[in-house]
């Protein structure tokens, strides 16, 4: 048989060649649909240093749920992938690598090494889009971009020249953050604070001609070699008389002044405080105020400069050690307090950053801030979701520093400035005409070309770019809140300036995955999860399944084989059910579906299952669109797999075989139709989640044709809801859980048939559906009606509109029926007070929809009911 489905769900064969198949047949490209409206997404960039990392497969999971769904339902989509440059990263792994042969960067000069960070980029790059494929994301490879492609440095240099010219961009000497291992500057955002051991070290400073000494703290004595004052509180009564003289730097003898600046906190300390302006931000601040000299101490790799006297050569660190060790032999270190502080580490390389006077390129923020903030009260405010991230990104453009753009790198954007020999300096997109100049050997913070993401990619500068007028601004940005400030509000701030648009429409901000303890993934810990590893297991699907199911907007999720076990499950029993539906409908045509769907809605064939399942599919596309659309994909999950696994699966199908094993070749043709139907409407709603499986079985469904990418999503479909199936079905599943229940508590065995009494105003109905009754609750004798007599010694049950009578003669202990039906009078008692509560509640009553408050009222009828039922029902069994 032509469609049929191995026995069990094997990932590897199902996804293997599927992605090739989708490329070859364009169908992620855009639609070109003029009349459609467009709907467009810009991969975050992943960087060329490695391979993905289940970060990245969440972001390109989300995205891809995305762009699928809205693919099917018409939008002309456009996803467009790129890859970056990652500046430092990069630099420094293909350092790494050149220094396993015994070569330096410096050893081959600039161009040279470029070549090979080329060369680098072009093999993982390679591998990332393999690896892409494997998640199987769908993307417009036509339209791939990498943020060191020509045109993205055009729109680099355009950007640079104009902040230039408007003077918002500037170069002069500044106290930055400096990585001494990767040698360059970077942003306050690329460093990590952590807490790590350190201490207080207590230096004396001698009084110049004097015997008196003033006492100092510091977790960095090494500075001392750059200091250019001492300073403090001109209200401190203690220094007053100090203040105007000078100390003695010890070991290296240098004098300084004291001097009062508020910045020194009486009560904090001894009071008096070291100011190093080359090497601390505050007391930078401090040295401008006063006018100070700035010395820096070191060199670009953390060694002590031709400044340290002695100690010139040695690291930082081990300089420290000297220089504690000299100052415990002066007597001039007095005491050593351990402390538990945080410090600032590169977020590339993982060193502890040194603060550092510097001669670099800035960003003036101030303007550019206020735009991004004002444009959040109009109509072009991006969304965020979850809403709190606005107030997150609010509060970083509040309090944002001017940005150093410059590092010291060779792999990046080369920044557009020129210089010669008479100290002039040209800023231009192209180099000075004439002969002497030199360009300036920096390249720009990776984030600079990446903040021109959504616009450069489509075309810009080129503002009649096709793409730019028809894909721009961006539909939605999907991103970890770990990158909210290095790329999210530059994105914003510099969009804004350069198209007068916001870059994008909505922001979904995801969490970080951590391992099963809640700890966060780590080379150190020893405990990241490779997501190809799990795709080789479990298949792309069940991953994304996870993935998309993990958590809400903006929370973490925790990995576990457990939950990815339950994602193959899941994937493995839609497999089963569509085995069997396919085995028992493999002739049936898309005509003979649409003739049978018809005539159901029309009442003039099909039974009340069939009517019940449509209805039923009919609130779950409504449900789950509802929630794709507030990117709540966890709830949306939810709701499918209920849908699927219990109201599918569970029920319809085991109702069906009263149809499928019976005489009736008619009913039979319906009931393969709905099937064939919700089955096609199950696989179109999961598609954009999983995509593999969900298009292996749509494309052997005798009913369709092309591929699953590009039909059309579930709508839903008036005609097919019917309240009055739904709610006699929903009893009918109610009242066989019921009896299940009682047989269980009993021990009595479905094998075994037992008389059975049902009391019921829908009594008419319960008889139409008695096959039903008796094929999953085998009773000997069924009696269904309005008002029967109730049995002294039975088993009980209240359902919705029935009550459920199992005379068990010798099998119930009346002392055990009773306790067990107060349990469920308290449990009804429980119910009774959460609505009452509910609807007690004015504010709730005042502002909910009619609709949801008229729900709370019938379930309050509904609970009251059962309550005085099983309260009757108690009552009766006391007094016999």
């Amino acid at each position: 048989m032509t469609n049929e489905l191995t026995p069990k769900f094997n990932p590897t064969e199902v996804e293997a060649g599927r992605y090739e198949k989708w490329l070859e047949a364009d169908v992620f490209k855009p639609s070109g649909n003029p009349d459609a409206e467009p709907y467009s997404i810009v991969i975050p960039p992943p960087n060329v240093t490695g391979k993905l990392h289940l970060g990245h497969a969440w972001d390109t999971t989300l995205q891809d749920i995305i762009i699928r769904q809205k693919r099917m339902q018409g939008f002309d989509t456009l996803w467009l992938p790129g890859i970056g440059h990652a500046g430092i990263a990069t630099q420094a792994k293909v350092a790494a690598r050149l220094a396993e042969d015994g070569i330096l960067p410096q050893d081959l000069g600039r161009e040279k090494f470029l070549d090979k960070v080329w060369e680098w980029k072009d093999e993982y790059a390679t591998t990332i889009k393999e690896q892409w494929g494997k998640m199987g994301i769908s993307v417009d490879y036509s339209r791939e971009r990498f943020t060191l492609d020509e045109g993205l440095s055009q729109a680099v240099r355009k950007v640079f020249v104009q902040l230039y010219n408007k003077g918002w961009i500037y170069r002069g000497e500044k106290l930055i953050n400096w990585d001494p291992k990767a040698m360059t500057a970077l942003s306050d955002i690329e460093v990590i604070h952590k807490e790590i051991d350190g201490a207080f070290y207590h230096i004396t400073y001698q009084i110049e001609g004097s015997d008196e000494f003033v006492e100092i703290a510091t977790t960095r004595p090494e500075t001392f070699l750059g200091d250019t004052a001492v300073i403090v509180n001109e209200k401190d009564e203690r220094y007053k008389h100090l203040v105007g003289k000078n100390v003695i730097l010890p070991i290296i003898n240098r004098v300084i002044p004291i001097l009062t600046d508020d910045h020194a906190d009486m009560e904090k300390g001894t009071g008096v405080v070291k100011i190093t302006p080359a090497h601390d931000p505050n007391d930078f601040e401090v040295a401008m105020r006063h006018d100070l000299p700035m010395i820096n101490m070191m060199n670009n790799d953390g060694t002590i400069n031709e400044n340290g006297g002695k100690y010139e050569g040695l690291d930082r660190f081990e300089a420290r050690k000297q220089i504690v060790a000299d100052l415990k032999e002066l007597g001039q270190l007095i005491d050593i307090k351990p402390v538990r502080h945080e410090v600032g580490h590169s977020e590339r390389t993982g060193v502890v950053v040194e603060p550092r006077l510097s001669t670099q390129w800035f960003v003036k923020m101030d303007e550019l801030a206020k735009n991004a903030i004002a444009n959040q009260t109009t109509e072009d405010a991006v969304e965020f979701y979850p809403p709190r991230f606005n107030d997150t990104f609010m509060q970083w453009m509040e309090n944002v520093h001017d940005w150093v753009i410059s590092r010291q790198l060779w792999w990046g954007h080369q920044i557009p400035a020129w210089y010669n020999e008479a100290g002039e300096m040209y800023v231009g997109e192209e180099a000075p005409e004439g002969e002497g100049w030199t360009q300036d050997e920096d390249v720009l913070d990776t984030w600079f070309s990446s903040a021109l993401w959504p616009f450069s990619t489509m075309g810009w500068p080129d503002e009649n770019s096709a793409d730019f007028k028809r894909y721009f601004p961006t539909s939605t940005l999907v991103t970890g809140y770990d990158i909210i400030f290095f790329w999210v509000s530059r994105m914003i701030f510099q969009s804004l300036e350069f198209t007068g648009k916001s870059p994008f429409h909505n922001v979904l901000i995801h969490g970080l995955i951590r391992d099963e303890e809640g700890r966060k993934m780590s080379k150190s810990l020893g405990n990241g999860i490779d997501p190809m590893d799990v795709i080789e297991k479990y298949g792309a699907d069940a991953l994304r399944w996870f993935l998309s199911n993990g958590s809400a907007p903006g929370q973490d999720v925790r990995f576990s084989y457990d939950k990815m076990d339950a994602a193959w499950n899941f994937i493995n029993k839609i497999w089963n059910v569509s085995r069997y539906i396919l085995m028992n409908a493999e002739d049936v045509s898309a005509d003979a579906v649409s003739s049978a769907l018809t005539k159901v809605a029309n009442k003039t064939a099909g039974n009340v299952t069939d009517r019940w399942i449509l209805t039923r599919l009919n609130d779950t596309a409504r449900r789950v669109t509802e929630q794709m659309d507030k990117f709540e994909f966890g709830v949306a999950g939810h709701i499918l797999y209920n849908f699927i696994w219990d109201e599918f699966a569970n029920w319809y199908l085991e109702l069906t075989k009263e149809v499928m094993f019976g005489e009736d070749e008619a009913e039979k043709d319906i009931t393969r139709a709905v099937l064939l139907h919700v089955l096609d409407q199950v696989l179109r709603l999961l598609h954009p989640i999983m995509p593999f499986f969900t298009e292996e079985i749509f494309e052997k469904l005798p009913n369709t044709s092309g591929s699953i990418v590009v039909a059309e999503y579930p709508k839903v479909r008036p005609e097919f809801n019917d309240d009055k199936a739904s709610e006699g079905v929903a009893m009918l599943i109610e009242l066989i859980t019921a009896v299940r229940n009682i047989r269980a508590e009993v021990n009595t065995p479905l094998s075994k048939a037992v008389p059975m009494l049902i009391k019921s105003e829908h009594a008419d109905f319960l008889n139409a559906v008695s096959p039903y009754i008796s094929r999953f609750t085998n009773p000997s004798e069924l009696t269904i009606a309005k008002d029967l007599a109730v049995p002294e010694q039975a088993m009980s049950a209240v359902i919705t509109g029935a009550e459920l009578y199992l005379p068990l003669a010798g099998l119930i202990n009346i002392e055990e029926e009773i306790a067990r039906l107060e349990k469920e009078l308290a449990k009804w008692q429980k119910e009774l007070d959460l609505v009452n509560k509910k609807l007690g509640n004015e504010r709730f009553v005042a502002n909910a929809k009619a609709e949801v408050v008229q729900k709370e009222k019938d379930k309050l009828a509904d609970y009251q009911e059962k309550f005085d039922t099983v309260k009757a029902r108690i009552a009766e069994l006391k007094e016999n």
